[in-house]
């Protein structure tokens, strides 16, 4: 029997025909078998157009997932860049064995699946390096320590390729006092690593009102430094979508 003692369900959406999962009742994941490619949630759908801006069109990339959910990001990397190899790491087994045993991976998905503590794991990875590392497995300032600290951060982005980015998912209440926190933090990390600092993409209305609500940040040295690049992946990310967006290069003001 599982240690774990969360209620795991994956239900038909009710508004198309996708399917939702379900964890201790909260919505976690969209995922529409049919079209893989599909994104329903906005902060998922602001991290793959970061994946979409960064490498050519299609080109197989290397992808490490800290946190299941349902696979959402698994299977659009797999749609939109077929021969990608991916990792994911989850700490309840079951969620993945359920997850996929109800909405299969698309053919042809090349995943490992560790289980396991997302931080310790990803330490026994001494040696592997990935070209997008997405931190999707704490959604507030309830989470643990450990995978929210700067050395936490540091580890991350040692683990990427010389054109890699770190995306971390940071869902927050009103005020945003966590994302704040974690802004900070992650920049600090990436200024350490020789890096520029850290990008943000959210919804306009949750920075300008300081609203509950989640956004994503990025690091690393796949995203451009050179002020016309920046300007035009900025412009690029906020054209993307989903409305209203915004989008903060390292240095602007939140």
């Amino acid at each position: 029997m599982s240690k774990f003692s969360q209620r795991i369900r994956i239900v038909p959406s009710g508004y198309d025909d996708g399917w939702v999962l379900e964890i201790d009742g909260e919505v976690q994941s969209h995922v529409d078998l049919h079209d893989p490619s599909l994104i329903r949630f906005e902060y998922l759908r602001r991290i793959g157009n970061v994946l979409d801006s960064c490498w050519p069109e299609g080109k197989p990339i290397r992808l490490l997932h800290l946190g299941a959910g349902a696979l959402t990001l698994v299977r659009y990397g797999q749609a939109t860049r077929p021969g990608s190899h991916q990792t994911v790491i989850e700490l309840n087994p079951d969620l993945v064995r359920q997850v996929t045993s109800q909405l299969p991976l698309p053919k042809g998905t090349d995943l490992t699946v560790i289980t396991g503590d997302a931080r310790s794991q990803l330490s026994k990875l001494e040696h592997a390096y990935f070209d997008a590392i997405v931190v999707d497995i704490f959604t507030g300032k309830d989470s643990a320590a450990h995978l929210s600290d700067a050395d936490f951060y540091c580890e991350t982005l040692q683990h990427l390729t010389s054109q890699g980015v770190v995306l971390v998912n940071i869902g927050d209440d009103d005020g945003l006092a966590f994302f704040d926190q974690q802004s900070h933090i992650l920049d600090g990390a990436a200024v350490s690593a020789g890096l520029s600092g850290v990008w943000t993409l959210a919804d306009a209305s949750t920075l300008e009102q300081r609203l509950a609500g989640n956004a994503v940040l990025a690091a690393g040295p796949g995203l451009p430094t050179d002020d016309a690049d920046v300007v035009a992946l900025r412009r690029q990310l906020e054209a993307a979508g989903p409305y209203p967006a915004r989008v903060l290069a390292p240095g602007d003001p939140v």
